[in-house]
């Protein structure tokens, strides 16, 4: 029996989404030097099938970026505007924050990124926006928590600067030692107590 078009179209966004899943994996093991031979590798594929789907690995890295970067920045304001305490929405945000570097490929990927000479300067800043964003909600956060007693006292741009040192050595730790690092990966409550009074 014939396949519909509409299940023929979902077979192929299916292949496409393991092929781009296998490349982050790839991209965030070997950055840049990363090549279709190994994406196709890692995704079982032919590299027939991986050319099929994109034109080089330039395109898939383009996707990958794009995917990455989707998250959009109302996602963050939620965290201002939920009901909670300043110091429960904080807790929120770094538990999430934590949880998602458990999966760290999204991170390395971006972080290969930043460290590339080859980055266009729009994709460089669009990051950077981001990444002030997150700075931004996260700070905001800590300050209305020393207003109601809930996060230690201290300046909130250094409270910021410690968790990020802390969740980006992280990530350099998943890119040389993977196996260690999701068999000790930190729980959110370690994080937490940085912001304990």
């Amino acid at each position: 029996m014939p396949r519909s078009e509409e299940a023929r179209q979902r077979m192929l966004e299916e292949q496409r989404t393991y092929i781009l899943e296998a490349a982050k994996r790839v991209f965030a093991r070997k950055g840049p030097a990363a090549t279709m031979d190994d994406i196709a590798t890692e995704a079982s594929v032919s590299h027939g099938l991986a050319y099929r789907y994109f034109a080089n690995k330039e395109a898939i890295f383009s996707a990958l970026i794009a995917q990455t970067l989707q998250a959009p920045s109302a996602g963050l304001q939620r965290f201002m505007e939920i009901e909670g305490s300043p110091g429960e929405r904080l807790t929120l945000l770094i538990s999430g924050f934590v949880e998602s570097r458990q999966h760290p490929e999204s991170y390395q990927l971006l972080d290969h990124m930043l460290s590339s000479e080859a980055t266009p300067d729009d994709l460089r800043e669009v990051i950077h926006r981001r990444g002030q964003e997150l700075q931004g909600v996260l700070r905001q956060l800590i300050i209305e928590g020393q207003a109601t007693g809930e996060v230690a006292a201290g300046d909130p741009d250094q409270l910021v600067r410690a968790i990020f040192a802390c969740l980006d050595g992280l990530i350099r730790w998943a890119t040389y030692d993977p196996e260690h690092y999701k068999e000790h990966f930190p729980d959110a409550s370690i994080f937490l107590r940085m912001f304990k009074p």
